[in-house]
């Protein structure tokens, strides 16, 4: 097992943990809504995704609706 032979200080620990923070979400707008999405990815509010229709939304379907 390994075991520390000199005390690290809270600078040289802190310069190794600079990377381990969490990125920023890039978002992009979507041509068709307007919403915001991700880029590259499907628009979950339209469907839409490089100017053409790829999910299609079903209005008359209510998922909140017990059978």
């Amino acid at each position: 097992m390994a075991v520390q032979q000199n005390k690290v200080s809270k600078s040289r620990r802190d310069k190794r943990r600079s990377h381990d923070s969490l990125k920023a979400v890039n978002m992009a707008i979507c041509a068709n809504c307007g919403e915001k999405k991700r880029p590259h990815h499907i628009c979950m509010a339209c469907g839409y995704y490089g100017g053409r229709e790829v999910l299609i939304y079903d209005d008359e379907t209510d998922l909140d609706e017990e059978y």
